[in-house]
């Protein structure tokens, strides 16, 4: 009678432990949203890349500047954009409710290319000149060369993977399959004129020759 009480009471302590433990991870997640504006004028900026520091997830921002996204309470949310400088966010641990709003700002990003001088040749026969003797490297035209080979293209479209349109295509031919020879043998190529006159011509033009 005694371990069964104590059986009780131990499982009752664990359900409310584990209770408890649920209610404090699902007080922790917040939902996060906003807007991402240009600092000098305001305006929206779309395609804000916006991640969770250390995880995989994140989110853009519409072409109005507009996002959201569900986080921890204690996250630093990184924002980056090609044409601006990045910043960061962070939730704080202390927020009351599962809701945060923010408005960020980013400042243009400028970046400064070294000095190019271009200056046009005297006249066009000089170009022409100058154009027709430009060297280019033979090892250059070489590599290119060995990877436009019908070899070379060939090994490589084995390499891909079939697309869409490919596997549905190959998997509703077997489904035709299946259901016209259903009931009944396949045939054989091997008992197929047309297989074996195939045969015959890639023996003729030396298809199953060893390479050397």
């Amino acid at each position: 009678m005694n371990k069964i009480f104590l059986f009780l009471i131990g499982f009752l302590f664990f359900g409310i432990t584990v209770h408890a433990q649920f209610e404090k991870a699902r007080d922790s997640v917040v939902q996060l949203y906003g807007v991402v504006m240009t600092a000098d004028s305001l305006e929206a900026i779309p395609a804000v890349s916006i991640t969770v520091r250390g995880t995989k997830r994140g989110t853009i921002t519409n072409n109005d500047g507009v996002f959201s996204i569900a986080v921890l309470k204690g996250d630093i949310i990184d924002f980056s954009h090609v044409s601006y400088i990045g910043g960061s966010v962070k939730v704080p641990d202390t927020l009351r409710g599962n809701q945060y709003s923010i408005i960020k700002t980013l400042v243009r990003d400028t970046a400064y290319l070294p000095v190019a001088i271009i200056k046009p040749r005297p006249t066009p026969e000089q170009f022409a000149r100058d154009f027709l003797n430009v060297k280019v490297s033979e090892d250059e035209i070489e590599i290119l060369r060995k990877a436009n080979t019908p070899e070379a293209r060939s090994a490589y479209l084995a390499k891909l993977p079939y697309d869409g349109r490919e596997v549905t295509n190959r998997q509703l031919d077997n489904v035709f399959q299946r259901a016209r020879y259903q009931g009944q043998v396949p045939p054989m190529n091997i008992f197929s004129p047309a297989a074996w006159a195939e045969f015959i011509n890639a023996w003729k033009r030396g298809d199953f020759k060893r390479k050397k």
